[in-house]
Formats: structure tokens, sequence, C-alpha cells
């Protein structure tokens, strides 16, 4: 049997949960996430405990897979509308800078150049059921980034968003200009050394 499979998905106080058939809805006070799983998954509600609970058909590959895969994803929409994820971000690199107007984040990341008639070099729209915050607009020098947060209810969401902004300048591996995860690891590579002329 799947170890994450079997493991019940507490439901904390403020949550509530609706099956119907294959349907999963839950709401909290992060808003409601709605998912259909696949039929080779079982999943119940026993509301005296307070848990969500995923059983399997039978013992084939793909249904094995699906009671584990099942399980970890109704377990993060119960966590997404109870408390929400959140992805940081980080900037590096005099000069570079992100701002936010509205529902767009604006961003000048050390291109040559800005778009015209815009006042940044990207301008990214933030999907519905997403919250963009500023914490730091510019980066100063290599230790002292630009910090943005993401926060939202859908875990898939946030990360997909997150790592479409980090792709806009990836960090690059001789003075880390760029923007990365936080605490995210950057391999750094020497520069080329100017050998003098034999005299």
């Amino acid at each position: 049997m799947s170890r994450i499979g079997n493991r019940p998905v507490v439901v904390p106080s403020g949550v509530t949960v609706k099956i119907q058939g294959r349907h999963v809805s839950v709401s909290g006070p992060k808003g409601s996430l709605d998912w259909t799983h696949p039929g080779t998954a079982q999943v119940t509600y026993d509301e005296g405990a307070k848990a969500i609970v995923v059983t399997r058909s039978d013992d084939r590959k793909q249904s094995r897979a699906n009671h584990g895969l099942t399980r970890a994803l109704i377990a993060n929409m119960v966590q997404g509308v109870a408390e929400g994820f959140s992805r940081r971000l980080e900037i590096y690199g005099t000069g570079y800078n992100c701002k936010l107007q509205g529902r767009k984040l604006q961003l000048n990341v050390g291109f040559s150049g800005r778009r015209r008639g815009l006042g940044a070099q990207f301008e990214v729209n933030v999907p519905d059921g997403l919250e963009v915050v500023v914490e730091k607009e510019a980066a100063r020098g290599d230790n002292e980034p630009a910090v943005l947060v993401i926060n939202g209810r859908d875990k898939q969401q946030v990360g997909e968003f997150a790592a479409e902004v980090r792709a806009l300048r990836k960090t690059e591996p001789y003075k880390g200009k760029g923007i990365r995860y936080e605490k995210e690891p950057v391999i750094r590579k020497q520069g080329k050394a100017l050998t003098g002329a034999a005299s």
C-alpha cells in the first residue's frame, strides 16, 4: 500500500469539504478549490474524525501511483485554503528592480533598453487567485537583492508563476546577477583571467 496514500488528510477548523462522485471541493479562509480525481482512487470524508481518506480499487501500477498522488494533491488543497502557499524571489544586480502597478508586475533586470511606451523591460500580468507583495523594490550591489513574494491558495499556480518570473532573467554564474528563489544555490564560475604578454 502507498505510505503517502494511506495517511488521512486532517481537515482543520474553518475548512469545509464536499465530495460528489470524483469531484472534491474544499473552502476555507483563503478561498475555495475544486478538483476531479482519477477514477482509480476513492475519496471519502469522515466528518466525525475531520479527515479525508483516500483508497484505491486495485493494485495495478497506475492505481498505486494515483493513490499517493490523489492524497498529496488533496492535502495541498486543504492547506491552500486554510493557510495558503508562498514563494519568495530575490533579484540580484545593481540597478535591477521590481514594482507592482495594479495587477501588473514590472521588472527591470539588466537588459539594454526598455519597451517603448512602458517604464519597465518586462510587464507581467498577475494571474487571478495570486497576490504579489514587493518587499524591497531595488537591489543594491551583490548582497542586497530586491525581494518579492508570490502568495496564493493553489500550490501549483504559485509555483508556475514564480517559475515564469524567474525565467525572465535566470541567474548568471559569474556575478550571480538575475532572479532566483530564496536560498536557491548558485554554482559560480570564475571569470577568465588576463595573462600578460611575456617580456
